[in-house]
């Protein structure tokens, strides 16, 4: 009864094979490279696209969960959308098909996805039954992403779930999280671009239960947004995180700055700009209950558990209070 992560080297892999590892799950950890393992599990190297070895680790498995593809924190140049958008469809074509050659296939395929797929929205939520898809480079990446992984012919065994994940907090470095902490407690976290885009996120520890809590239903299928039941505006979640840091200004950052700075970071102002409203209605109609539903706890919490190591420490180290299991407002 084993999990297979592919990209299991990346920000999500690594948290996701420390937790069923911890659940007392094998775990077989597919990557490109050792680079950024966590040590977790057996480890397999693959190319993202031929079959291999690797394939036999699908026989039998409880779950298949695919995280892999190239980060989107980059510019947007022409080498580097293709090679975002390849290695999302030919990792996820190149799964498709060794489920497809095993003998006992996997009970269950999980599939990462973007709420990015969804259209820009500031007054309206999209959730995962009606919502409407966007357009742009972003959206296409997240659409043709799906494509490939609902048109796969996989045994009729093989559940599909494809996950639509908002912005991941965890205290890590080179994360979301940490680049809008150290801005916030330089005085620099302002509202961005106007401040009135939504945000959708989820704590890491609440992406892991949502994850654990697909698997174990047997009869959940298709489109699964994760994210949290609330969803700030910027200007409200750069207040939440100048009060965590305990900075009492924050200088706002208009469209222009935020292009500079872009060019000058090498990544996208639309990662900033794009307002994702993802209402998680499916998880909520199923029974999923948030540990971290508020962002102001959330961010009080990760304060102390910096790192994986940080993250995993034993609950009983850490302060936890009884506000948090409290449904959201």
């Amino acid at each position: 009864m084993h999990i297979v992560i592919f990209g299991a080297n990346g920000f999500l892999g690594r948290y996701l094979s420390r937790y069923f590892t911890r659940q007392g799950r094998e775990v077989v950890a597919v990557a490109r490279s050792r680079k950024g393992w966590s040590g977790d599990g057996l480890f397999l190297e693959w190319d993202g696209k031929s079959q291999g070895p690797w394939a036999l680790a699908l026989e039998g498995a409880v779950a298949v969960i695919n995280l892999a593809g190239r980060s989107v924190n980059c510019r947007y140049n022409e080498k580097n959308r293709g090679e975002i958008l390849s290695s999302r469809v030919d990792s996820t074509i190149a799964i498709g098909r060794a489920i497809t050659a095993c003998k006992v296939p996997p009970m269950v395929w999980l599939n990462a996805g973007t709420a990015t797929w969804y259209r820009h929205a500031v007054d309206t939520p999209q959730d995962d039954w009606l919502g409407e898809p966007g357009e742009g480079f972003s959206c296409e990446v997240a659409r043709k992403w799906e494509e490939a992984f609902f048109g796969a012919a996989v045994p009729p065994e093989t559940r599909k779930v494809a996950l639509r994940i908002g912005m991941v907090l965890a205290n890590e470095p080179e994360t979301v999280f940490d680049v809008l902490w150290k801005l916030a407690g330089r005085g620099l976290g302002g509202a961005m671009g106007g401040g009135d885009q939504r945000v959708s996120w989820i704590h890491m520890e609440d992406l892991l239960r949502a994850i654990e809590f697909v698997i174990a239903d047997p009869f959940l299928t298709g489109v699964f947004n994760l994210t949290a039941p609330e969803f700030p505006d910027n200007r409200t979640m750069m207040k939440t995180l100048r009060d965590a840091v305990g900075m009492p200004i924050g200088l706002p950052a208009a469209r222009w700055m935020l292009e500079i700075g872009a060019r000058l970071m090498r990544t996208e102002t639309e990662l900033i700009l794009k307002s994702r409203w993802a209402e998680p209605l499916r998880l909520r109609d199923e029974g999923f209950r948030w540990r971290w539903a508020r962002m102001t706890d959330a961010v009080a919490d990760l304060k102390a558990r910096r790192g994986l190591q940080g993250f995993f420490r034993p609950a009983s180290a850490r302060s936890v209070g009884a506000k948090v299991w409290l449904p959201a407002a």
